[in-house]
């Protein structure tokens, strides 16, 4: 299957494929490069930006995937497009309660973190040496989505997501979420303003999620092929809204709120007008199943959060 998936890479790439970069459609080998100039340009301010955009629901959905998840006592999980660590700190701790009530683990599960971005790494070292995490039970990787460096069957379970995360502790946390929207937005630019006049580097947890990958399908396929089977996938992300009304105002908040926030707050409307669209572009709820399903996974579900602003998709290799 990997070299089939290669070889389809190559195809696409050699023959002159398209693929979507928000509502343009560009050659298949240009999107990596292309989606990793927009997180650059937004890096400054994206933590920021994302507790904006979700008013702080990010929180509660990450929960919810860890409720979702359960990881097992002494497992293997993998968190794909996992940045600085967000997810992942959350999973390990939720492994850690059950291994202290659960008498019969053999030893300690452990998780990796793997994405495509090199600084979100470094700087989730640090924030898992800062937390005391050992060594040995969180991997920090470096690689693409699309060709794992993993054996077959070597992982229990596999999540990847980009919900809107803070890094860390973002400067957005210190502002109080109840305030009026204008005070808020006034707040938050003084706290850019302040971490600007002192140098301070603020980064985004993560700049490749599942849609922003090249091609889904092969994510998906390698994503069952390094599962052990029993082993489970879940994908978190935004996805699409079907009630009228709600979808009017979600619209309304994503075409003409956010890239003015992003102006505003980053300086840079156009990379922000490309997430909206590329959320725009993603398989809806339906055909992501399917296409989970055609990738060889089992029991797919998902749940929508917010009436299907994000979903939690979920499959199982059996």
């Amino acid at each position: 299957m990997e070299k089939s998936d290669q070889a389809f890479r190559e195809n696409s790439a050699s023959n002159g494929g398209t693929t979507s970069f928000g509502y343009k459609e560009v050659k298949v080998e240009e999107k990596e490069t292309l989606v990793g100039e927009v997180f650059k340009r937004v890096a400054g301010s994206y933590d920021i930006m994302n507790d904006v955009m979700s008013g702080g629901l990010h929180r509660l959905w990450k929960d919810r995937l860890i409720e979702v998840l359960r990881p097992a006592p002494g497992s293997l999980h993998l968190d794909v497009a996992g940045g600085t660590g967000d997810v992942a700190f959350r999973v390990l701790e939720s492994m850690r309660l059950q291994e202290k009530s659960c008498l019969n683990v053999s030893g300690k599960g452990s998780v990796i973190v793997f994405d495509i971005n090199a600084a979100m790494l470094d700087e989730g070292r640090k924030r898992a040496s800062a937390r005391g995490v050992a060594q040995d039970s969180m991997q920090w990787i470096e690689g693409n989505a699309e060709r794992l460096p993993f054996d077959d069957n070597s992982i229990d379970s596999y999540t990847i997501c980009e919900p809107p995360s803070a890094s860390g502790q973002p400067i957005a946390q210190t502002v109080k979420a109840r305030i009026a929207p204008a005070a808020y937005m006034f707040v938050l630019n003084e706290k850019i303003r302040q971490a600007n006049a002192h140098g301070e580097k603020i980064l985004p947890r993560t700049a490749f999620g599942l849609r922003n990958c090249t091609h889904i399908d092969v994510v998906l396929r390698d994503a069952y092929r390094v599962l052990k089977p029993g082993g489970r996938f879940l994908c978190m992300e935004f996805s699409h809204v079907h009630d009228p009304f709600l979808q009017q105002l979600y619209d309304i908040h994503s075409f003409h709120i956010i890239p003015a926030m992003g102006q505003a707050i980053a300086g840079d409307r156009e990379s922000y007008q490309y997430l909206v669209e590329s959320i725009r572009k993603f398989p809806t709820q339906e055909k992501l199943s399917q296409m989970m399903a055609s990738a060889g996974m089992r029991n797919v579900s998902y749940e929508n959060l917010v009436g299907g602003v994000v979903a939690i998709h979920s499959g199982f290799k059996l």
